[in-house]
């Protein structure tokens, strides 16, 4: 409830024009069932894989597997007009949904990369996560690692390059990659989330199939050296200038690496909450996603992955996921019950920080 003692009007946002449509669905499913019905009316609203904007009133049940669809739906959008400051719905019944705020449950492409956040901040709505600056930064892992770079953050020796310079200069461009990195290398895009594309790289040979197979995701691809070492991650939850870090945890991955099957297919991953990690790189983690968030321009909330080096535990910072997953296997709930903040009272805090973020 608002100060005013009257149930916030919350929408919800599912779905999404991108790679990671399923796994928003199944994230949008675990806020929406803790999501306390006395202090909110929820809306549930979603997007096709087509890009159509839904207000959906039926079972909770049927968002996993995208059955939703079928109905009951109603044609609807985010108006940017602030005067309006909400959900227009259209069909046989056509209104105007005033809403207070807005929670994305989405990931990747079209929803944490700050086009969405430019839209919401258009409407004059509250909004759960980054800004629009922050989103799109650290979806682009070549941007985020250049500005971590120049902070003196450790990381993975990396280079990045236009999909469309392979295409003109493959052997160019392997050539660079075999000259400045040690194999194996992560072969990424750029801009995507939930491992998408990315592919795993033993020797040169492999590197024309991973490039290929990440430049169906984006335009911009990354390069990074594997890091051998445990991969841990760590939980921010705060605006920049309180922002506070969770307990870390640690991935014990039952695949080549954390990929998206492991993450939210198989569910076969081990978590291990805290990490067996030393309490000195704890620490530093700890103090170094907090640093990250603030040098980003970060607010509300952001997942930090990171490796500890195998040998001498160095702290090797991976990326920051501005949206995390929210699943009920997920990492970034998970640490935070860990140290006693429940989900629905961590979704609380979520919408508060909206609030605060947005000067209400």
């Amino acid at each position: 409830m608002n100060e005013s003692g009257k149930k916030v009007n919350l929408a919800v946002l599912f779905g999404g024009k991108s790679s990671e449509h399923e796994v928003s669905l199944m994230s949008a499913a675990s806020v929406l069932e803790n999501l306390d019905r006395e202090k909110y009316d929820i809306y549930m609203v979603g997007i096709t894989k087509e890009g159509r904007w839904l207000l959906y009133t039926g079972e909770l049940a049927l968002l996993p597997s995208g059955q939703w669809e079928k109905g009951p739906v109603e044609p609807a959008f985010l108006s940017p007009d602030p005067s309006l400051h909400g959900l227009v719905v259209l069909g046989e019944n056509p209104r105007t949904i005033h809403l207070d705020c807005v929670f994305p449950a989405l990931h990747g492409k079209n929803g944490e990369d700050g086009t969405l956040q430019g839209l919401l901040a258009l409407s004059g709505i509250p909004y759960v996560g980054c800004n629009t600056e922050a989103s799109a930064i650290c979806m682009d892992k070549a941007v985020t690692h250049t500005l971590l770079s120049a902070a003196n953050i450790a990381q993975a020796h990396y280079l990045w390059f236009y999909a469309d310079r392979f295409d003109c200069a493959p052997e160019t461009i392997k050539n660079k990659i075999c000259a400045r990195l040690d194999f194996p290398v992560f072969v990424k895009p750029a801009n995507a989330g939930s491992s998408v594309g990315v592919s795993k790289v033993e020797s040169p040979e492999g590197l024309d199939e991973a490039i290929r197979k990440a430049a169906k995701e984006d335009g911009k691809i990354m390069v990074e050296e594997g890091v051998k070492g445990q991969e841990v991650e760590c939980a921010v939850l705060g605006n920049r200038q309180d922002a506070l870090a969770s307990m870390v945890g640690e991935i014990g991955a039952s695949a080549q690496f954390y990929d998206y099957d492991d993450k939210y297919v198989n569910g076969t991953s081990q978590l291990y909450i805290p990490a067996r990690i030393p309490e000195e790189a704890a620490k530093q983690i700890q103090e170094t996603a907090v640093r990250a968030y603030r040098l980003l321009g970060c607010s509300g909330l952001a997942r930090v992955d990171f490796f500890v080096t195998e040998g001498d535990n160095r702290v090797v910072l991976n990326e920051l996921n501005t949206l995390p997953g929210f699943t009920s296997i997920s990492m970034y709930p998970k640490l935070w019950m860990a140290m006693g903040l429940r989900y629905g009272e961590l979704l609380d805090r979520l919408i508060a920080l909206a609030f605060r973020q947005a000067g209400c």
